[in-house]
């Protein structure tokens, strides 16, 4: 089992996506899995200027970038590996435009006027599946601790596997990232005891694709989980103005100590 990490982060590998993604690698590694991250801040992709250049018949398949960034080397090793790992922050509720950026070039390789279906049944075209239809799951960080925060995320991994054949195999998803520094900092665990656990799921995740080829339920629940519980009702009061203050108030405090 080959792995590749896509590391989408702009912090690179100084942030707590690249944290997350060798706590999976060392439960993978230990399961006999080869483990690979690539980080895209260190990686100069070019934009798709959407001008199909790549798909007139005398520049067929060839971008006008071809040779001039580093999107090939990428593309390579997706093509090496067994199975995918999209880790990324959230930008303003979607992916960094870092790994935008690089799925936006994904045209460039495929005959976009060879209609064909998909094996859901979606009417699409031609695609490289080497490149695109490798198995794979996400790792997704996030300062917020709301579910909505990262939901146009997962939707569109949800698409993207449907129309590309490919499994999405598992969804790791990490809130409250300000909460333990938006890094590595160890030291939270005391203060969020959970985090031992939560980081312990990413290890167990890793284990599980190496051997199984996806994540389990039960370790992505464990993986998923928040570091502050709230109750079902504080978040029906939040929605009443007069209560919505207090709760304002209490939550302000409880973030400056």
């Amino acid at each position: 089992m080959k792995i590749l990490a896509i590391n989408g982060s702009h912090r690179g590998g100084k942030g707590y996506t690249e944290f997350l993604i060798q706590k999976l690698f060392k439960g993978a590694t230990s399961a006999g899995a080869t483990c690979e991250s690539v980080t895209l801040a260190d990686m100069d992709i070019k934009r798709c200027t959407g001008c199909f250049s790549c798909q007139r018949k005398d520049r067929h398949l060839k971008c006008i970038y071809d040779g001039m960034d580093d999107i090939s080397y990428v593309y390579d090793k997706i093509r090496d590996a067994d199975l995918i790992i999209f880790a990324i922050p959230v930008y303003v509720f979607n992916m960094s435009s870092l790994l935008k950026s690089l799925l936006d070039r994904y045209p460039s390789t495929a005959n976009c006027n060879d209609f064909r279906i998909s094996k859901s049944g979606l009417f699409f075209h031609q695609i490289d599946k080497s490149l695109c239809s490798k198995p794979f799951i996400t790792i997704i960080c996030q300062d917020n601790m709301e579910n909505e925060t990262h939901r146009n995320i997962v939707s569109f991994f949800k698409t993207y596997a449907r129309f590309m054949d490919a499994k999405y195999v598992g969804s790791l998803v990490r809130k409250s990232g300000m909460l333990v520094g938006r890094g590595n900092d160890t030291s939270q665990i005391s203060k969020y005891p959970v985090l031992n656990d939560i980081y312990e799921a990413f290890i167990d995740a890793g284990k599980d694709l190496a051997i199984k080829g996806k994540i389990s339920r039960s370790i992505q629940r464990r993986a998923n989980r928040g570091l502050i519980s709230i109750p079902p009702f504080i978040k029906q009061f939040s929605r009443i103005p007069i209560f919505r203050e207090q709760i304002d108030k209490i939550s302000r405090k409880r973030m400056e100590s």
